[in-house]
């Protein structure tokens, strides 16, 4: 039965990666469908993206690569595209954009299925329950925090999530939950950081006189809201905007850049490169 997987790969940068990773499928009768990639010339590091057709079984493929990567050095990650994401989505109060990516995944916009969303907080119960998903309230103080995420860990290992996405989720996760999740959590935020912070950004902008307003969707690590960049989406704005205003563009800006962000990840299309990413969109 022919499946579609896809293929990425970083490695030191050196002649015959390409003729390696295309004569190897060529060799087992797979057909390329799309192929990008990038050298970086200043970090001396090649990364690519294969997408292909084959008949072979799931565990042949693997073993055929596993081979193949310690020639090149290189670190591969190898999945059935006919096997939907499965993803947890952290939650308090503000709903936008977990009411964006439910909608994208039930429209058939969003290839992923959200197995479960957990809150600190009990608001977003009924959207998310109208949508036949599980909802957990696991509610977190200064004192209860090692607890709730480790309860948050086991509801990643009990429904089998391949990534956790914070969908305006305003709590800072650990360096220990954040070393435990490595490259499987994304996250969402304005983009006056570091500018303006802490409540009422957009009462600060306006006070300010911005002329652009953004999002960021990244990936989270120890250092706050200084993840590998993913997306970032702008408008531009005048004076007639009230700090309100400022506020709605700011929420469809948000919805816009995270669900690229979840897109490009389930479609396995970003490559960390150090601290920066590699994206190679469609």
């Amino acid at each position: 039965m022919t499946a579609e997987y896809v293929l990425t790969l970083s490695c030191p940068d050196r002649p015959g990666v390409v003729a390696a990773v295309s004569g190897l499928l060529a060799g087992r009768g797979c057909n390329i469908t799309e192929s990008q990639q990038y050298g970086d010339r200043v970090a001396d590091r090649f990364f690519m993206r294969v997408q292909f057709l084959s008949d072979l079984p799931d565990d042949e493929l693997r073993t055929a690569f596993a081979a193949l990567a310690p020639e090149f050095g290189m670190e591969i990650r190898l999945r059935d595209l006919g096997v939907r994401p499965r993803a947890l989505v952290l939650v308090s109060k503000l709903g936008h954009c977990l009411n964006d990516l439910l909608y994208r995944v039930r429209s058939g916009l969003l290839d992923i299925e959200i197995v479960a969303v957990a809150s600190n907080h009990p608001d977003l119960r009924p959207l998310t329950q109208s949508y036949g998903i599980d909802y957990h309230h696991l509610p977190v103080t200064p004192d209860t925090k090692p607890r709730q995420e480790a309860e948050i860990l086991t509801l990643v290992e009990h429904y089998q999530a391949d990534m956790v996405v914070l969908a305006r989720y305003m709590q800072v996760l650990s360096e220990d939950l954040c070393g435990k999740l490595a490259g499987q959590v994304i996250n969402i935020h304005h983009s006056f950081l570091p500018s303006f912070k802490g409540a009422k950004p957009y009462h600060q902008a306006y006070s300010r006189g911005v002329k652009l307003i953004g999002a960021t969707a990244h990936y989270v690590t120890p250092d706050l809201d200084e993840g590998p960049i993913i997306e970032q989406e702008v408008a531009r704005v005048n004076h007639t905007h009230s700090p309100d205003d400022l506020a709605a563009i700011g929420r469809d800006l948000e919805c816009q850049a995270l669900a690229k962000a979840v897109r490009w990840h389930a479609e396995q299309r970003i490559l960390l490169d150090g601290h920066k990413t590699v994206i190679f969109p469609r």
